[in-house]
């Protein structure tokens, strides 16, 4: 029988027995929005996609943007954990069983925008059965697929040993339908010395696997639209762009995840602020990775003046694509300015009372409302009004430049208060980078499919449709982790064990210092002959 330590039992173990009226309430809403999706998706399978927002020429919409952004997000399990892993930081074992779950999670989801996006979905094995090896589509088939296997494999074999501990530490009342489950996928998990020396050895190749698996999913989707002749997406640096992107933003999902999951289940003693300041770390340098990847991006199509090229990039500048484009780069700025700013920002400003938390509060509510309105269809009417009540040179841009000038007065005001909430700040910060991925692969996709090299112009406006089942894709991937969370311990209880006593070794052993040695006497050695040894 395996035991647990009494925190353990109570912290992680016991909490998953517990299911209170808001856990049913919130999973209710959470499958009324799934089975919504499912009614809207018969209905479009139905009528076929010309209910959609898609026609002549985006044949490729909002279902396309969600699975780039879902396969995106999948990274932060099997990558980050994987490369952690492999690397042995010792901080990453609370976050180990969160974050392979997002990927598990992430890619069921972002799949499913394949079935969504197919006119006839019951021929989606035909890319298996008659794929042409030269299409970038079956390539992609095939390593999602291979990516989905290795990363369940990656997720199941860690959570062996808390199977057998919830098996053996179960109180007398528990559910029996419970026992029978964690007996049965425990496999006969004993603990002897054998059994963890085949897991430890089975997790560390299948961390080795999934990393270059995890790179070339995101490389080969990149070459689906690189590979083809549609200005803005012929370029050679679509894969490490995409690669970047996708840990950027499944670093960012991570970080919301962990943050929910700690305030629910009370893991304040295993998520610690120091988990936080190294995760934080990563998402830095992340942060200015991507920013130099964008401008690479950027600045060529800029510098070239293609004829084909030019007007997709004028429409995210200054066009149609103008508000995502930029609140994509406002969001990273944000984002930026959150994770570094206040960690050199002096403890004197405090007094200050211009950093007053209201201030900040207050700034952020205007640019939120400035900036819902730029992209809410209502915009026109709001100008209209405030050209006739200020000035009539007032327009759609001057009132996106009030939500960014409130925006960043909102930063600047709220900088102390970030510094002494690492935890909110660093949640915050994630929710502008995981906004500002998602409208990341709106601007790679949706300018390029409205401004193909033959037609001249093209207009694309998600359905009702679109919006739904985007909205059920959520839903379906927030419920997938209540259900895995009242199933499974959200931190791996075995690997805290573990980490603790390393930890506790490590204080406990005293390496021995090196002997002092004096210099040897001058004049005493012969030239080349070995150290310590006189001349005869």
């Amino acid at each position: 029988m395996l035991r647990v330590e009494d925190r353990e039992l109570k912290k992680l173990v016991l909490p998953l027995l517990d299911v209170s009226p808001a856990y049913y309430i919130t999973g209710a809403a959470l499958l009324a929005l799934v089975f919504w999706g499912v009614f809207v998706f018969a209905y479009q399978t139905i009528y076929d996609l010309g209910v959609t927002g898609m026609q002549r020429p985006a044949y490729w919409g909002v279902y396309m943007v969600n699975f780039i952004f879902f396969i995106g997000i999948s990274h932060a399990g099997t990558l980050i954990s994987a490369i952690l892993r492999v690397t042995q930081a010792e901080w990453r074992r609370p976050i180990t069983r969160i974050a392979e779950a997002i990927t598990a999670f992430a890619l069921i989801v972002g799949s499913l925008q394949i079935l969504f996006d197919l006119g006839r979905p019951d021929r989606f094995l035909y890319v298996f059965f008659f794929g042409r090896t030269q299409s970038p589509l079956l390539w992609d088939a095939m390593s999602v697929t291979a990516y989905f296997l290795g990363s369940i494999t990656y997720l199941y074999l860690p959570l062996i040993p808390d199977l057998a501990i919830m098996r053996d530490n179960l109180p007398d009342d528990a559910p029996a339908w419970r026992k029978r489950f964690y007996t049965f996928f425990s496999f006969g998990w004993r603990g002897n010395k054998s059994q963890w020396i085949r897991l430890e050895k089975a997790v560390a190749v299948m961390a080795i696997l999934i990393i270059p698996i995890a790179v070339s999913v995101h490389t080969i989707i990149s070459w689906i639209l690189a590979t083809t002749v549609q200005p803005g997406w012929h370029s050679t640096v679509f894969g490490p762009y995409f690669v970047v992107g996708a840990i950027f933003s499944g670093i960012g999902a991570l970080f919301i995840t962990m943050t929910i999951a700690r305030r629910i289940f009370h893991l304040e003693d295993y998520l610690t602020i120091k988990t936080y300041n190294f995760l934080s770390y990563l998402l830095i340098a992340m942060t200015a990775i991507w920013f130099y990847f964008t401008f690479a991006e950027y600045m060529t199509l800029a510098a070239g003046q293609q004829r084909a090229e030019w007007p997709v990039l004028a429409s995210k500048l200054w066009g149609m694509y103008m508000p995502s484009f930029w609140v994509m780069v406002w969001s990273m700025v944000a984002a930026f300015w959150i994770l570094v700013i206040p960690r050199v920002i002096p403890k004197s400003f405090k007094s200050l009372p211009i950093f007053q938390p209201r201030m900040s509060l207050g700034a952020a509510i205007a640019a939120g409302v400035a900036m819902l309105i730029v992209i809410s269809p209502i915009h026109s009417k709001v100008v209209t009004a405030m050209a006739a009540a200020t000035s009539p040179s007032f327009d759609l841009q001057s009132l996106a430049w009030i939500a960014v000038f409130a925006g960043i007065a909102a930063l600047i005001l709220g900088t102390y208060w970030l510094k002494e909430h690492v935890i909110a700040g660093t949640v915050i910060a994630s929710v502008f980078i995981v906004e500002g991925m998602w409208l990341e692969r709106w601007n790679i996709v949706i300018p390029t499919m409205t401004h193909p090299r033959l037609i001249a112009f093209g207009m694309y406006t998600p359905s009702w449709i679109e919006w739904s089942l985007t909205l059920a894709s959520f839903a379906l991937f927030a419920f997938m982790f209540m259900v895995f969370f009242k199933l499974f311990p959200p931190i791996s209880v075995w690997e805290v064990a573990e980490g603790r006593v390393v930890s506790e070794a490590k204080e406990t052993i005293e390496m021995p210092m090196p002997p002092v040695t004096s210099p040897p006497r001058r004049g005493s050695f012969t030239f080349g002959a070995r150290r310590g040894v006189p001349r005869s």
